[in-house]
């Protein structure tokens, strides 16, 4: 969050500093302001790099792992519960739980691998 607070800053200050640049004595007013327009290839490009690369990136992460999932994997849900793969069909995955019992979840809601402790 103070990554994003900062950047909303500095971009602010550039606005302000380039919007706030006053023609010199004799120039013409009414000009195209190219100011505006590298304004907002800036703000798309932060937003692009901060935003939405990283989104993909994860994204892709993902769908690596739903591919890769195989019975006996070790796993966390997004709800937090721990468990091993019993069984997988397209659109859920049992897990066997500490309990012995076993849940079907989403496949999409399989969060990760967990690692051996």
């Amino acid at each position: 969050m103070v990554k994003y607070g900062l950047i909303t800053g500095m971009l602010l200050t550039l606005l302000a500093v380039l919007g706030g640049c006053v023609p010199p004595e004799g120039a013409e007013e009414g000009g195209f302001d190219w100011t505006l327009i590298i304004f907002i290839v800036l703000l798309v490009a932060i937003f692009y790099f901060l935003i939405i690369r990283p989104q993909r990136r994860q994204q892709k992460r993902h769908q690596e792992l739903m591919q890769e999932l195989k019975r006996g994997d070790k796993v966390i849900t997004t709800g937090g519960i721990y468990g091993i793969v019993d069984s997988l069909s397209d659109d859920s995955v049992v897990l066997k739980v500490e309990s012995g019992g076993t849940i079907r979840v989403a496949r999409n809601s399989i969060a990760g691998q967990r690692q051996e402790q």
